[in-house]
């Protein structure tokens, strides 16, 4: 497996991006995906660096005011650009990795650290107005459940942003479709486990509905099914590191706030309409484009072990999205109406954040830059057949 290491400076923010190759191959394999934690980064900022510099000691150790005391500067500085703010938001994605996998060099018991909760409880009160402000007033009269799936589609249907996939499938170059796989792969690397917080707290229909679109991106408890460990297949298919979280210098904060976007909607039981209206929204426009982005590696010269990822997600989400928006949102709204408001909101928030991603990704193409903040290598022949899902007995491409 070819293995791209990260060079030792990344712009911090506010920096010139380096337009020059800025990886460089690492010898040895990488760990199996799935394992470890998110590797330490570097900051981005005053905030960034304030908590990167706390986290290394243990909480009852830590003087957590240097932290507190850049939150404020920090917020002044994002204001009305927080959503693509470097520093808020790389802060942001430390603070929710804690409640995943953790992060490299960091002590697990600051996961509930209540001083730490409450610097973050102060980043996330003005990241969720700018979330739901980003995503408008999307209205809904209905409250049962094919009312709602029938807006939910309406919403996804309407959808104006800008087409990754068609870019993909018709005009992107090799490295292009390489910076697609590293833009991607930090939620891609854990896919379903965002909204997969949500199952405690649904019940009845909504509940099943959620393990049953769960189960399959989850592989359906076969390790070499699992849509995240399928990704990684794709990843070492154009030479990428497969390594959990390898890319997080490299995406810029769209892909961050993405990200967090999920987690937020995620962690808190407030907002359970909230991930399910974002789940549903990001099945419903999730099965076409992966066709899509298939074809496009395909065109390419990419196998099928590279290319199983998308092929896998055309026939699955078309599924997913009948089960997510009426047996998972609608029921959701017609057992508790007061969170219909969320499900509608918080799909369009979907919508709107990814599409900032998209946005960001086809305006640095088009501009002949890389949409990371740091370009990678020159690609390297496609690594065929490497993935262990395609060894496992029972598991093949559908090629």
């Amino acid at each position: 497996m070819t293995s791209t290491a990260l060079p030792a400076h990344v712009p911090t923010a506010g920096s010139a991006t380096t337009t020059g190759p800025a990886d460089e191959p690492a010898p040895g394999a990488s760990p199996a995906p799935g394992s470890g934690r998110l590797p330490r980064p570097r900051p981005r900022g005053p905030l960034s660096a304030a908590l990167l510099a706390a986290l290394v000691e243990p909480p009852g150790a830590a003087d957590l005011r240097p932290v507190e005391d850049a939150v404020g500067p920090a917020l002044d500085a994002a204001a009305g650009t927080i959503l693509r703010d470097e520093d808020v938001q790389l802060t942001l994605t430390l603070l929710y990795e804690l409640h995943y996998r953790g992060v490299e060099g960091v002590d697990d018991d600051w996961e509930w650290d209540p001083a730490l909760l409450a610097v973050r409880a102060r980043l996330e009160a003005p990241f969720e107005a700018a979330v739901r402000g980003r995503a408008g007033r999307p209205a809904c009269d209905a409250t049962d459940a094919a009312g709602v799936a029938r807006r939910l589609f309406e919403l996804a249907a309407a959808d104006d942003g800008p087409s990754l996939s068609r870019y993909v499938a018709k005009r992107a170059d090799a490295g292009q479709a390489r910076e697609l796989l590293a833009l991607k792969s930090l939620y891609q690397l854990k896919e379903a486990d965002p909204h997969t917080w949500a199952v405690p707290r649904l019940a009845g229909v909504p509940k099943a509905a959620l393990v049953e679109i769960q189960a399959d991106e989850y592989g359906g408890g076969r390790p070499g099914r699992m849509h995240a460990e399928l990704f990684a297949q794709a990843m070492r298919g154009v030479g990428l590191d497969d390594t959990y979280g390898r890319y997080v210098d490299a995406v810029p904060a769209v892909v961050l706030a993405a990200l967090n976007t999920m987690s937020l909607f995620g962690l808190h039981r407030r907002l359970r309409g909230a991930i399910v209206g974002h789940l549903a929204a990001f099945e419903m426009t999730s099965s076409v484009p992966s066709r899509l982005y298939g074809n496009g590696f395909r065109r390419l010269g990419h196998d099928a072990d590279t290319t199983w990822y998308f092929d896998e997600h055309v026939e699955a989400d078309a599924v997913h999205e009948q089960i997510a928006a009426r047996d998972l949102a609608g029921r959701l709204v017609e057992q508790e109406p007061a969170l219909r408001d969320d499900v509608l909101l918080c799909a369009a928030a979907c919508l709107a954040v990814e599409g900032d991603v998209a946005a960001h990704a086809l305006e640095r193409w088009q501009q002949g830059a890389s949409a990371l903040r740091v370009p990678l290598a020159p690609a390297v022949e496609p690594q065929q057949g490497t993935g262990p899902a395609a060894a496992q007995e029972g598991d093949a491409p559908r090629g």
